[in-house]
C-alpha cells in the first residue's frame, strides 16, 4: 500500500502560477511513475503529466505543454507539477497517482494509488 500527500492546491488569479507538491509513502524504484491528472465538476478524470521517477522520460498532456511542467526531487522523495499562466478552465481536482512500469501511462485505469486531491481555483 502506498499513501500519496498532495498539496499546493489554492486559488490563484488568471495568469499566475501555483506549484503542486506529492509525497509517496513508499513504492520508490526505477520503474515508479507519477502521474498528475485532474477533474473538474462534472467532467471525466484527464491526463496532465506523467514522470518516471528515473527521471529519463516524461509525458504530459498536448493541450498544457509549455504551460505545465513535471519534475521530482529524489532527495526529498517528492515530486512536483509547476503551473504557469493559469486560466480559469484549469478550475479542478488535481490528483496524483502513481503506478509501475507502465509504456505510456496517460490513462487514469493505469494507475493503482491515487492521493486525496487538492482543490486549484483559478479566478477571471
Amino acid at each position: 500500500q502506498v499513501q500519496l500527500v498532495e498539496s499546493g492546491g489554492g486559488l490563484v488569479q488568471t495568469g499566475g502560477s501555483l506549484r503542486l507538491s506529492c509525497v509517496p509513502s513508499g513504492g520508490i524504484d526505477n520503474d515508479l511513475t507519477m502521474g498528475w491528472f485532474r477533474q473538474a465538476p462534472g467532467k471525466e478524470r484527464e491526463f496532465v503529466a506523467a514522470i518516471r521517477w528515473s527521471g529519463v522520460r516524461n509525458w504530459y498532456a498536448d493541450s498544457l505543454k509549455g504551460r505545465f511542467t513535471i519534475s521530482r526531487d529524489n532527495a526529498k522523495n517528492t515530486a512536483y507539477l509547476q503551473m504557469n499562466s493559469l486560466k480559469p478552465e484549469d478550475t479542478a481536482v488535481y490528483y496524483c497517482a502513481v503506478t509501475w512500469g507502465r509504456a505510456t501511462p496517460v490513462r487514469p485505469r493505469e494507475y493503482t494509488y491515487w492521493g486525496q486531491g487538492t482543490q486549484v481555483t483559478v479566478s477571471s
